[in-house]
């Protein structure tokens, strides 16, 4: 949506240009590739990606931040495997802090398995395995958002807050295909 709770689309910020390396390894992978960022009323500003593809098999599967970043610039400065509670789940997600020069972003994010959130890695193999068994090629998604903030926390609780009201406005079609469910 353009609005929701606290937040407005900010049409004034033009998503960051990817290398076109990476842009092409991202089109393989990707479908649909959504990028927005939006802006509360004490102004501060919350990036929202999400990124669908429709094959999500061993040959085409998410690209995760914690490599995606590192080649764009950024040094990984921490990292949280956690479950967060929202819509009474707990969604399995990553989050990562991150710096290029004077730029910190704290981030969140999390992968769905065709219709499920997953944990990366194993979990992430083994719910594909589990479509695989029905002759399903699942499809799958990476929900991330970010600010530029130079405090972990309060970037984290920002970022969560805004997952949070988002995940509020939609319908219960895209919270499913949102791991929501």
């Amino acid at each position: 949506p353009q609005q929701f709770g606290d937040w407005n689309l900010d049409k004034t910020i033009v998503p960051v240009q990817v290398d076109p390396e990476i842009q092409a390894k991202l089109d393989r992978i990707y479908s649909q590739m959504l990028s927005r960022t939006y802006v509360n009323q004490h102004g501060e500003r919350v990036m929202l990606s999400i990124a669908y593809g429709t094959d999500q098999s061993d040959a085409l599967k998410v690209h995760r931040p914690e490599v995606c970043y590192p080649s764009q610039g950024f040094e990984i400065l921490r990292q949280e495997k956690t479950y967060w509670p929202v819509e009474g789940m707990n969604i399995p997600v990553t989050r990562l802090f991150s710096q290029s020069g004077s730029r910190s972003e704290p981030l969140m994010y999390w992968v769905t398995v065709g219709n499920l959130a997953v944990e990366t890695g194993v979990k992430q193999k083994l719910a594909q395995l589990k479509y695989g068994l029905h002759r399903i090629v699942p499809d799958g998604l990476l929900f991330r958002v970010s600010t530029i903030n130079g405090d972990f926390e309060a970037g984290t609780h920002l970022n969560e807050q805004f997952a949070r009201q988002l995940l509020q406005s939609v319908s219960s079609d895209s919270k499913t295909k949102l791991g929501i469910n």
